[in-house]
């Protein structure tokens, strides 16, 4: 038979050189970087105690593929850039990802997409080809304690940031329901942080109210945290689709303070019709835009609070209108004025914007599973995966020119390396390429890291 593989490619001269390509490299890999994440695995433990919120009712004598070095895989996968199960068809010889992972063979391949597949499917009822369970509990767990390890010594104060966003669905996966405000099917994940820190990632659906099932989740963190601190002030942040009496009540109740935007209605509008004139005066003498603040105790006409608290209201004037907004809140005037609390304290909430886009950026919205459990467990992979990225930065990147970018950014100068590797019987060399535009910033981090 005649051998049809061609084994050298001609290109256009580059003015005397001729240029020809050919696949004789040896072995290279393009995410060279992953090393550094694995040094903040080493310093934080994460994927170790992850794999440890899973149950293998697999037989220990059939197994090649650990769940440890699954979970590994698909968590640095997300890390690096590849988001779907078929990625890892192709990346099963990797050899940056043979290391990242575990795996104690070199020879041996990762898993592929269909044990990884079964992986994620499991629905933790007994059955034939699906023998791998994790512990909803244990993951949440997790996601708090890493916070808390973060810290060398006890915080005083700590702002917990409560939002939502929606994750479209394009197939007829479980539970998936049309929402009016993002005018698709999705599903509406329950997302809280402190600052940069991820500490809730619950999957729902998407026909609840946005606060539905935040009082549960918050309840467990508080708890977790204060078991840690004891002492630590807490206050809780969020827009106005978590003014519940309910959770207000809770903490008030638990020594928790909150903050949340409160919705615009006839009766707000009418308390702040001084202030908001004000304010138009002043924009018609500068054409600028103005604010006023103001403060008042406010109770609902309908009895649905079940006590008068206090609000903060912004009177602005802005581009010939008004644009009133209002808070609620539970700190006293004394601590936090009208325009402190507003300007310094709620509006400060819009960073968590960020840290959601970062979810995304680690393939957070890959909810094509057919089961919500299976989606909550691709979820859980991604918010790992940003936990390691967030680690990179605070053990890594600190008082460097990367020390507040984006987990994409991160990914694209500092991971994205290509390299060859040399395996030999001691050591696995790496030859990163000199052409690499930061080669002092890769020293510093692995300074850092392995200090």
């Amino acid at each position: 038979m005649t051998e049809c593989t061609q084994a050298e490619f001609d290109f256009q001269a580059h003015f005397s050189r001729g240029v020809k390509a050919r696949f004789d490299g040896g072995t290279m890999t393009s995410d060279a970087g992953g090393l550094l994440l694995r040094e903040v695995d080493r310093r934080m433990n994460l994927l170790g105690r992850l794999g440890q919120c899973f149950l293998d009712g697999r037989d220990p004598a059939r197994v090649r593929h650990s769940v440890a070095e699954m979970v590994s895989q698909r968590v640095y996968g997300l890390a690096l850039g590849y988001e779907d199960l078929n990625d890892h068809e192709h990346l099963r010889q990797d050899p940056v990802l043979k290391l990242l992972a575990g795996k104690p063979e070199w020879e041996e391949p990762l898993a592929g997409k269909s044990t990884l597949n079964r992986l994620e499917l499991s629905t933790g009822a007994p059955g034939r080809y699906k023998k791998i369970t994790f512990w909803k509990q244990s993951i949440d767990e997790l996601l708090v304690r890493v916070f808390v390890e973060a810290h060398a010594t006890a915080p005083e104060d700590i702002v917990l940031d409560v939002d939502t966003t929606d994750v479209a669905l394009h197939g007829e996966q479980e539970d998936r329901f049309f929402h009016g405000y993002y005018d698709h099917y999705c599903y509406l994940p329950l997302y809280i942080f402190s600052g940069e820190h991820l500490l809730c990632a619950r999957l729902r659906r998407a026909n609840i109210d946005a606060s539905a099932g935040s009082l549960v989740e918050i309840q467990r963190i508080v708890t977790q945290i204060r078991q840690a601190w004891p002492a630590v002030r807490l206050t809780l942040r969020g827009d106005s689709g978590f003014c519940r009496d309910e959770l207000m009540s809770w903490c008030e109740d638990h020594r928790v303070d909150y903050v949340f935007g409160l919705a615009r209605n006839p009766r707000l509008r009418a308390r702040v019709d001084e202030t908001l004139t004000q304010a138009r005066q002043q924009w018609e003498q500068t054409q600028k835009p103005a604010r006023v603040f103001s403060e008042f105790r406010y109770d609902t006409s309908s009895g649905s609070w079940s006590r008068p608290r206090r609000v903060v209201a912004k009177a602005e004037h802005i581009d010939g209108k008004e644009n009133p907004r209002f808070v609620v809140t539970s700190l006293a005037a004394e601590d936090w004025p009208a325009q402190k609390l507003y300007e310094q304290l709620y509006c400060a909430r819009g960073d968590m914007e960020n840290r959601i886009k970062e979810q995304f950026s680690l393939f957070a919205d890959r909810a094509s599973a057919e089961t919500l459990r299976a989606n909550q467990l691709r979820l859980y992979l991604s918010a790992m995966a940003y936990v390691l990225m967030c680690g990179l930065r605070r053990l890594g990147l600190k008082a460097t020119e990367l020390a507040t970018a984006q987990a994409a950014t991160i990914r694209l100068r500092l991971l994205k390396i290509g390299a060859l590797v040399r395996v030999t019987v001691r050591k696995v060399w790496f030859s990163l390429p000199r052409g690499y535009p930061w080669p002092d910033l890769f020293g510093r981090v692995h300074a850092a890291l392995i200090e």
